[in-house]
């Protein structure tokens, strides 16, 4: 009986030698750390060193979320990821009066240099690797994380870490945009032009899927619409002068792990050799760096359930070792009570630990890309790539990928997806332990982690003190250079920066912005 993968794909019971008859190892394959990168962006990969373990975390206050770092550090985190509310993420002070429930909720309030201080108090910025989920005002929280860096006496170009900086999969998947697509796209091209003079370690932008896939979209269109984003944002800078190997080192990607171990890894190969040939073949590099596919691995928040939580701890297992064998360079594994809550101190932990026995009680880490010449990883990874390459070049039929999203294209073919996951689980097709099978009479009572409502007034109280106490007529002409900037073409990183270290706020530094060029409104389309 001949089963579906998560993309639709047959999965045969049985792979023999016709599944590689005529298929050739080394255009196919590869060494690993050569082009076209399919068995891994490194050649000693896990057998020199683990993946980065980082653990995404921040809520509440900044008070709060340092201390969660301080824990994960004790406890043997390698990387840092900051979670940050949704006021922060949409550009609004936490006082603003469309923040008004949310302050802390989702993830750590950010709203100027002070708090951004506070986040990492004692934490030295020359030691750790920071990841900032944020997009929007990505710009924003990276300056505001290098001026904490300066006041510890760390150089910029000492500083590693990642912003997101992904604003097209806000319009396809999230919602979490603030301007339209253009002035976007050149913010963005300013952040790649200010990280190559100013901190030329920052890994600039994480082309992200795992946010597709969390909305429905399958394996094959997760790759293939962020590979489509990533070619968009390449074509931007190099629009705006800039010589592709000069930045696209610096380029990183973002994807999800499922409990589908055998697609998820033929997934993550697919994608290397893809985005090898595009950066070669369209747009010339020469720079092997620029061809290579890096990413970040967040395991499947949307495959967590709130019915025996306790069962995540194995899917969340399941999911991390996927990414590993997939060749993941960093990877955050879900703590198992995060459909009910924000995770506890313990089961932080425990997500934690899952990384650590992965790592040092497996022998994965022993040898390089472990399933290469699998007859079904191998026939797998090119019925991926084929299918990811059919959507990708319907994005590029449509004019690519930002008039793609205007057309809704992205977002309609991820629903569909969606509801086909939907109607297969509803229907008992697909399994799901605990909800559709295999369910308890009754659930054990669970006390979640919750975020004190109190934090709101907190943050508006530490507002008015910031206001109270600053150099408003500095903060005046800060915003008014930012803006003048924003209306032609200079760099609005220098001006932004000096705004924010005149101790403007996060919302101020937006809504300059915003009256400069506009708000994004969705499409009829979408």
């Amino acid at each position: 009986m001949t089963r579906e993968s998560e993309s639709g794909l047959p999965i045969e019971p049985v792979y023999g030698p016709d599944a590689l008859q005529g298929w050739d190892p080394e255009q196919k394959l590869g060494s690993p750390g050569a082009y076209p990168f399919t068995r891994g962006v490194y050649p000693t990969m896990y057998t020199g060193r683990p993946w980065t373990m980082r653990q995404y975390a921040g809520f509440g206050t900044a008070v709060e979320s340092n201390a969660r770092y301080k824990q994960l550090i004790a406890n043997g985190t390698m990387g840092l990821s900051v979670a940050f509310d949704l006021p922060t993420q949409m550009g609004h002070d936490s006082d603003a009066p469309i923040a008004h429930g949310e302050v802390g909720k989702v993830g750590v309030a950010i709203d100027s240099l002070d708090d951004m201080r506070v986040l990492f108090e004692g934490i030295p910025l020359d030691k750790v690797s920071t990841s900032m989920t944020i997009n929007a005002p990505a710009a924003l929280l990276l300056l505001l994380y290098q001026l904490v860096g300066e006041e510890q006496g760390v150089s910029a170009d000492q500083l590693t870490g990642t912003i997101q900086n992904d604003v097209l999969k806000e319009y396809i998947a999230r919602g979490t945009y603030i301007f339209p697509p253009k002035p976007s796209l050149r913010l963005i091209a300013d952040i790649f032009k200010y990280c190559r003079a100013e901190i030329p370690k920052w890994n600039t932008i994480s082309i992200s899927g795992y946010h597709m896939a969390e909305a429905g979209a399958s394996p094959a269109q997760e790759i293939a619409f962020t590979l489509a984003d990533g070619i968009e944002y390449v074509r931007t800078a190099v629009a705006a002068g800039m010589d592709v190997d000069d930045f696209a080192p610096r380029l990183s990607f973002f994807f999800v792990a499922r409990t589908t171990i055998l697609e998820e890894v033929a997934k993550f190969r697919a994608a290397r050799r893809i985005w090898a040939r595009v950066m070669k073949d369209e747009f010339g590099a020469k720079n092997p760096k620029s061809m290579m596919l890096r990413f970040h691995t967040q395991t499947a928040g949307v495959q967590l359930t709130a019915q025996q939580p306790e069962v995540n701890l194995v899917r969340v297992a399941v999911q991390g070792l996927a990414a590993v064998l997939g060749g993941t360079q960093s990877l955050h594994t879900n703590s198992f009570d995060e459909a009910i809550a924000l995770p506890t101190d313990k089961s932080a932990r425990l997500a934690l630990r899952t990384q650590q026995v992965l790592a040092y009680e497996t022998d994965v880490t022993a040898t390089v890309d472990p399933f290469a010449g699998s007859y079904v990883i191998e026939q797998m990874t090119d019925e991926v790539e084929t299918a990811a390459l059919e959507l990708m070049g319907k994005v590029e039929d449509l004019g690519g990928a930002v008039s793609a999203i205007e057309h809704g294209f992205q977002k309609n073919e991820i629903e569909r997806n969606a509801y086909r996951i939907a109607q297969e689980t509803d229907g008992g097709e697909r399994v799901v332990v605990g909800v559709n099978r295999f369910q308890l009479d009754e659930e054990e009572p669970y006390e979640p982690l919750r975020v004190d409502p109190a934090i709101e007034a907190q943050q508006a109280e530490r507002l008015a003190a910031l206001r109270a106490d600053r150099d408003q007529q500095a903060v005046d002409a800060a915003l008014s250079a930012l803006r003048k900037a924003a209306e032609g073409d200079d760099n609005v990183l220098y001006p932004m920066k000096d705004a924010l270290k005149a101790r403007a706020t996060v919302g101020e530094v937006c809504n300059a912005l915003r009256e400069v060029w506009g708000t994004y409104v969705p499409t009829d389309a979408f």
